[in-house]
């Protein structure tokens, strides 16, 4: 059966949109801290704050030892990848994480207070992220751990 030229790339059409989602106002820098909010309805964001179980972190109480390395533990969430420095302040720091392939962006912020971190991380883009987010939070505390920055 012969279909129309038009035809043929509407498999294409639909793949791409069911992979990127819905696009969103959000999908351009932000300059507004998040990392004290928690999640909206979108299982797309993880956080510290957020009770929530498919939100929920659990916490990042630092050790002795982390306490003193706020300038490392940056540097630690630097190494994750695709990130790059957006905004930095003095017990705060907001980092950009790009995918390779789509170059989504999604914002991953982390805070220190009172001898912990309060984590974030959510995409700016779609509906789902596919368990991203929650795989690079994750992914920095393991970094942490490995570092003795973090209590048991």
């Amino acid at each position: 059966m012969i279909q129309p030229q038009g035809f043929r790339f509407i498999p294409l059409a639909v793949l791409l949109t069911v992979i990127t989602g819905c696009g969103s106002p959000d999908s351009t820098y932000r300059d507004t801290v998040r990392v004290n909010q928690i999640c909206g309805e979108k299982p797309n964001c993880v956080s510290t704050l957020d009770n929530r179980r498919e939100h929920a972190l659990a916490p990042f109480t630092l050790s002795q030892k982390g306490l003193a390395q706020w300038a490392h533990i940056e540097q630690l969430a630097l190494s994750l990848p695709g990130a790059s420095l957006a905004k930095k302040a003095d017990d705060y720091f907001h980092i950009e994480c790009t995918s390779k392939v789509f170059r989504f962006v999604d914002d991953f912020e982390v805070q220190r207070q009172s001898g912990q971190l309060v984590v974030r991380s959510e995409s700016r883009t779609g509906y789902s992220d596919f368990g991203v987010n929650r795989e690079r939070a994750e992914t920095f505390r393991q970094l942490l751990v490995q570092e003795g920055y973090l209590k048991n």
